[in-house]
């Protein structure tokens, strides 16, 4: 027959540990597929604007 030692729920800190590390390394194979934070954007920007011809000033 089987002994009781009474200790129950033992392996949840284990088990807590071991499920955070999973979704740590979840996130980091996220990161690292989707190509994460290093993303190279090119964005480019070409305004021209011409400006307005004045009037001539008065003559004094």
């Amino acid at each position: 027959m089987a002994e009781d030692t009474g200790k129950s729920g033992g392996n949840s800190g284990l088990a807590f540990i071991v499920g955070a590390l999973v979704v740590i390394v979840a996130v980091l194979a996220f990161f690292m597929y989707s190509g994460g934070f290093t993303q190279k954007k090119s964005v480019d920007v070409n305004v021209s604007a011409s400006a307005p011809k004045l009037p001539d000033a008065p003559k004094p």
